[in-house]
């Protein structure tokens, strides 16, 4: 079976829709993970007057970070099977978190 290779990126998918840009890749790359989660966190906030109260962040965060480890792997990876093995599960897991994800979705879009 042949393995169908593809070449995607998370930066320059945000860089072609202005979302990002290299002054703010550079400022990011100085803010630790658990720092940038908190400061989303933060700024999310802001609409709902500095809390988000009835909101289960706590339990919600394994599935935030499993979407965003979903993006990372197929955006750093050249094909499945690699992001699979990147990640430390089967392929067959790899597409089924894909779908439930949509992570290959939101590629497509950038692509078109």
């Amino acid at each position: 079976m042949k393995i169908k290779e593809k070449k995607v990126s998370l930066l320059k998918k945000f860089r072609d829709e202005e979302k990002i840009n290299i002054d703010f890749e550079v400022k990011l790359s100085s803010i630790s993970l658990e720092d940038l989660i908190a400061l989303k966190l933060e700024l999310s906030s802001r609409d709902f007057g500095g809390k988000l109260f009835g909101l289960p962040l706590f339990h919600s965060m394994k599935e935030i970070v499993n979407d965003a480890l979903m993006k990372y792997s197929y955006s750093a990876s050249r094909t499945k099977k690699e992001a699979a093995a990147l990640l430390g599960m089967s392929t067959k897991d790899y597409r089924s978190y894909l779908r439930k994800f949509k992570t290959e979705e939101l590629f497509e879009k950038s692509d078109k």
